[in-house]
């Protein structure tokens, strides 16, 4: 193929970045000085030394996105690998953003995440090793290629703010010809699957010049398109690659196109050493923000890596999370749209506890998109008061051909309770920051009509009991009164009428809310446990605990009430006895389940199982942190993974905020700082010896406090300037302390006086670093 081209380019989407360009108004050398890492002080924080020592590294060159580096700034993606020639380099460039706009066919190709292309380095020799770093708490990827001919050092970050690739490399004697190219990509659907018999591809792109700034622009079948545009500037033998990607529907590509070619000028404008000043600040205050330390330091180092991974995948109004990311996969990109029967849930928890609010893409998405939520319901039932959420969705909840189907037909889905697990993680959003204004502008109008939904399905029985007809419980058998749908319904309506507590209001169909509480039947049960609907026993393994939802993460019932502990027990365990076809998060999500039920050890033995990397059916977590599903990229096993350690160290479910509730005897010494809970508090705890020394807790919004504080024997409570504070206890180790907003308790064994500063605990034996460091 051949695109037509405005400066006579005619090579198949290749455009070469040799020339040297004028670098006016730059000081000397200040385009490249960032390409060689900070020497540390060793006045760095705690912080800064734990996140430095995650780095990832590279030894050997890597493959594909299974194991190579990987960049993000919520928007534009890019991962590092082995070019097509052993002469060669790739990085291969996306941005969430960029997508197909044809409703006729469903998202996953009328609405598909499309390729862009990537910039290859084409080098005088061959490869013979690589010596990278992937620094997370700068959030830049640095090293050495070396060849036959020579080497060049680099540098290369995505900028947070301004969404541009910066790559600064300096060549050494032999490799001064190493030179940037760019291959643009077919834009074209990689997935195969259900592919629409008429399905075609989006045109060739156009490729030009604008002065020293090239660029490839291309178009959309339906309009619109987008435009990558990119400059080299030369400083003596350093350079810098300034590359924008701009996206525009329904805008003229025209238009689109002077946009990038400015951004690349604007960017190039700027001295690059500020650029880079205030890239890494964004990032060191991010990191900032809360702190764990365990002593198996390849899963502390995990941790921070899924945290720097979920702010280079998301952000606050922008795209909502899909299962690349911001990233492409050259292979393995079935997952091309928006998943919500599970993927953008689970992907997402670890924002709240590890208090990331400016993460939260989720809350904004339904803030900013809820008007596309009556696409999803069946036309019969498009009545205004009702809303559903079909998956996959694009990034705006649009689901192109496709509804959520209706319950006890031929087009019934497992796409029925997505928008009200959603809505939870919305809910979970609104408990860890007491915002109001979630509530109001987001989870409450969306809720009312998610549960009208069912409620157009409900059917009183021959008991009396409210029923649902034929749905289907999500990967794995349809049935009625299913517990996945039960179960959200219940959770649904006890939500609403807690948001008119929160809200001081009332609705004309809050008695309706209440009658389904009240009447809606129970889950169905037998000996295993609670089955997956009635008349359906869990009889093999089932990767998605769709049938489990009332234990995590709705937390209906309650490890806290004796009366329930035998549901979760025997549930629980019937589930975890056939693992052969899990899926890795299924693992994360067995290591919370049974921290929740207090047993430790299974807890991290599932989630070392999991990050160990070992193969589970077809699916295993890689090199780098990514995870692999039947050959395809997918993010959110590792993650909602994190959240697992997360909820090893603290929960606050059902009003209570418990401390190191589910620490292995194995994990001796742990320390937190600014952990988020349920109710905006900020949790700091130290545990050393494998016992708890100290807890502190500062309220931001003056919630009620209950405090698990697991101390052994008496305690001292005093706020921060040493003050006794009033506290009650209602448990052994269970307290309440009437603390008011911006006020902090300390608790402490009696007649201490410990350290009170966050720490990294030390090691229990080496860590292995993340990527291909051998």
């Amino acid at each position: 193929m051949t695109a037509p081209t405005g400066d006579g380019i005619s090579r198949r989407g290749v455009i070469g970045t040799a020339a040297a360009v004028a670098a006016g108004g730059w000081a000397t050398g200040s385009a490249t000085a960032w390409a060689t890492p900070r020497q540390p002080t060793g006045a760095e924080g705690v912080h800064e030394r734990m996140v430095r020592a995650a780095a990832l590294r590279w030894r050997r060159m890597p493959g594909d996105w299974k194991d190579g580096p990987f960049l993000g700034n919520g928007l534009l993606g890019v991962q590092v690998y082995r070019g097509a020639t052993a002469n060669s380099l790739k990085v291969m460039v996306s941005h969430s953003q960029v997508q197909d706009q044809r409703p006729q066919w469903r998202a996953p190709y009328g609405f598909s995440r499309l390729p862009i292309g990537h910039f290859d380095l084409t080098l005088a020799g061959e490869v013979t090793g690589v010596d990278w770093t992937l620094d997370i708490w700068d959030a830049e990827l640095r090293g050495t290629v070396t060849t036959t001919r020579g080497s060049v050092r680099f540098s290369m970050l995505v900028h947070n703010a301004r969404t541009a690739l910066l790559i600064s490399t300096r060549p050494s004697a032999g490799e001064e010809t190493a030179a940037w190219s760019f291959m643009w990509l077919p834009a074209i659907s990689p997935r195969e699957k259900d592919k629409p018999a008429d399905y075609t591809g989006n045109p060739d792109p156009r490729t030009g010049s604008a002065g020293a700034t090239h660029y490839v622009e291309q178009p959309l079948v339906a309009g619109g398109g987008w435009t990558t545009a990119w400059r080299e500037r030369r400083v003596g033998s350093g350079r810098l690659l300034a590359a924008h990607i701009v996206y525009g529907f329904p805008e003229d590509l025209s238009r689109t196109t002077e946009r990038a070619v400015a951004d690349v000028a604007r960017t190039l404008s700027e001295d690059p050493d500020e650029l880079v000043r205030v890239h890494r600040a964004w990032w060191h205050r991010f990191y900032r923000r809360s702190l764990v330390s365990v002593p198996d330091k390849r899963m502390q180092h995990f941790y921070w890596i899924q945290l720097y991974k979920a702010a280079s995948a998301t952000r606050a109004g922008g795209p909502s999370m899909s299962e690349w990311g911001p990233w492409y996969p050259e292979t393995g990109g079935s997952w091309s749209a928006v998943w919500w029967n599970l993927n953008v849930q689970i992907a997402t928890w670890l924002i709240q506890g590890s208090g990331h609010p400016e993460l939260d893409s989720v809350t904004s998405t339904f803030k900013n998109f809820e008007k596309y939520l009556p696409l999803s319901v069946p036309p019969e039932y498009q009545d205004g008061d009702t809303y559903a959420l079909a998956h996959p969705s694009d990034w705006m909840l649009r689901p192109g051909a496709k509804t959520v189907g209706i319950p006890g037909t031929a087009t019934k889905t497992d796409n029925n309770g997505n928008l009200i697990w959603a809505m939870h993680n919305v809910w979970l959003s609104y408990r860890h920051t007491m915002d109001v204004s979630i509530v109001r502008d987001v989870l409450y109008p969306v809720l009312v009509k998610a549960v009208n939904f069912y409620d157009h399905f409900l059917y009183e029985g021959s008991d009396g009991k409210l029923h649902l007809p034929l749905t289907r419980s999500p990967e794995w058998a349809d049935a009625t009164d299913c517990t996945y749908d039960l179960s959200l319904i219940r959770w649904g309506c006890a939500t609403l009428l807690d948001c008119l507590r929160v809200l001081r209001t009332d609705h004309p169909r809050a008695g309706r809310w209440r009658e389904i509480l009240q009447r809606l039947v129970d889950y169905p049960r037998d000996e295993t446990g609670v089955m997956i609907g009635a008349g359906k026993p869990l009889t093999e393994s089932h990767r998605h605990f769709s049938h489990m939802l009332w234990l995590f993460p709705l937390h209906e019932l309650d490890w806290d009430r004796p009366s329930d502990r035998d549901t979760m027990r025997t549930t629980f365990d019937h589930w975890v006895k056939d693992r052969s076809l899990w899926a890795g998060y299924s693992y994360a999500a067995a290591s919370s389940m049974a921290s929740l039920m207090e047993r430790p050890e299974e807890a991290l033995d599932f989630l070392t199982f999991f990050t160990g990397g070992n193969v589970i059916k077809n699916a295993w977590m890689t090199a780098n942190t990514m995870y692999v599903e039947g050959g395809n990229l997918a993010v959110e096993s590792p993650l909602t993974a994190a959240q697992s350690v997360l909820d090893m160290v603290v929960q606050s479910h059902g009003g209570v905020v418990r401390i190191l509730p589910s620490v292995s005897r194995r994990w001796t010494d742990v320390s937190v700082q600014a952990l988020r809970t349920q109710g905006a508090f900020l949790v700091d705890a130290d545990r050393s010896g494998g016992s708890t020394r100290w807890v502190r807790v500062h309220s931001e919004a003056g919630a009620p406090l209950v405090l698990d504080h697991g101390i052994d024997g008496a305690i001292d409570v005093r706020d921060e300037r040493g003050r006794r504070l009033r506290y009650r206890e209602t448990l052994p180790g269970r307290i309440e302390i009437p603390l008011a907003r911006d006020e902090t308790a300390v608790v402490l064994p009696r007649g201490t006086h410990p350290d009170l500063r966050p720490r990294d605990v030390p090691a229990a034996g080496d860590a292995k670093p993340w990527g291909l460091p051998d």
